[in-house]
């Protein structure tokens, strides 16, 4: 299991959530994707509360984890490889946990990937190449 902080967005306050996207008051946005290659999956499984919680109160908990099959999934055929990445949000109001389920066939990625922008530049990623591209 590895972890994640967005260090960078805790104190931020969110004016607007979705299952793949955080708009903040000050202007920046930490949104979530995976760029599809070709015999991968990688979606949204489910959400874990409220988003509206996660409205007008400062984050207190902005995480990324990644983790193995949680024992409550049970899919009709096992794929090949398998990869859950949670996203795990809190204020004071409540929390959140975004579940992403990425599968292949072992050679493809299965990481969800992230941007944080401030007035819509990108300032960062976890897409080496976006950044590099960006410099």
């Amino acid at each position: 299991m590895s972890a994640f902080v967005f260090d960078f967005v805790i104190g931020k306050t969110c004016v607007k959530a979705t299952d793949d996207r955080l708009e903040f008051n000050d202007g920046s946005s930490l949104s979530f994707y995976h760029n599809q290659d070709c015999c991968e999956y990688v979606e949204v499984y489910d959400v874990c509360g409220d988003l509206g919680d996660l409205i007008g109160c400062p984050l207190l908990v902005a995480e990324e984890v990644e983790s193995d099959t949680p024992e409550e999934y049970n899919p009709a055929h096992e794929p090949e490889s398998m990869t859950w990445t949670f996203y795990k949000f809190a204020t004071i109001a409540g929390s959140v946990t975004i579940r992403w389920l990425g599968t292949s066939n072992g050679y493809y990625s299965e990481r969800v990937d992230w941007d944080y922008c401030e007035n819509g530049k990108l300032k960062r990623s976890n897409n080496s190449w976006k950044m590099r591209k960006n410099v």
